[in-house]
């Protein structure tokens, strides 16, 4: 009987100067509340970040879409190793070799500095330099211009929005704006990126 077939994309640590990604697991939890709590990030209605108390079963559920071959979740940590969010590869397509980078959130005090350009150019370089994937994606609630805009930083191009795409938490109905980066324009996105963080801030 042959084997089962290895699961794609493997869990992996990825570590730059800014983030350290971990493969999430529960013993996450209680470090991951806390970066929740800093923020109060579960409050945003554009977006789903667990609250504190939900981070157990939100880990679990991730977890469980990484067994079914769909996601790889990861802990983001900072420098001094202080858990501050959590990021995936998701929507996973292996036969095409495609993924969306995607379910992110970050605690208050690590937005707007370096760890998400690098958690970013970590994630896109694996998935490009060692999955060898097709595209990238990016999807973002239509609205949520920061997160649109930080995509748009990346280097991402808009693919169109998905109209009545899904429902959000609170009922409302959310268009999704779509954005890749295929394999063929990785190069030019890795310099940028690159030079994003060299960059005196």
């Amino acid at each position: 009987m042959s084997a089962a077939p290895a699961a794609w994309p493997e869990p992996v640590t990825l570590t730059g100067r800014h983030a350290r990604l971990e493969p999430l697991a529960l013993d996450h939890a209680v470090a991951l509340a806390d970066a929740a709590n800093d923020g109060e990030l579960w409050k945003l209605w554009y977006t789903s970040v667990p609250a504190p108390q939900d981070m157990h079963r939100e880990i679990e559920r991730r977890l469980a879409l990484q067994a079914a071959g769909s996601m790889l979740p990861f802990a983001v940590f900072d420098v001094a190793g202080r858990a501050v969010g959590m990021t995936t590869y998701m929507n996973i397509d292996a036969k095409h070799r495609r993924v969306e980078i995607g379910s992110t959130w970050y605690a208050a005090s690590a937005q707007r500095t370096p760890l998400n350009t690098e958690c970013k150019l970590m994630l896109l370089g694996h998935a490009f330099d060692a999955l060898d994937c097709m595209a990238a994606e990016f999807r973002t609630h239509r609205l949520n211009t920061q997160s649109r805009r930080a995509i748009e930083r990346l280097g991402a191009q808009l693919d169109g929005i998905l109209r009545a795409h899904s429902r959000a938490a609170d009922g409302t109905v959310r268009d999704t704006a779509v954005y890749s980066i295929t394999a063929a324009e990785w190069p030019a996105v890795q310099s940028h990126l690159r030079w994003q963080l060299a960059k005196p801030r």
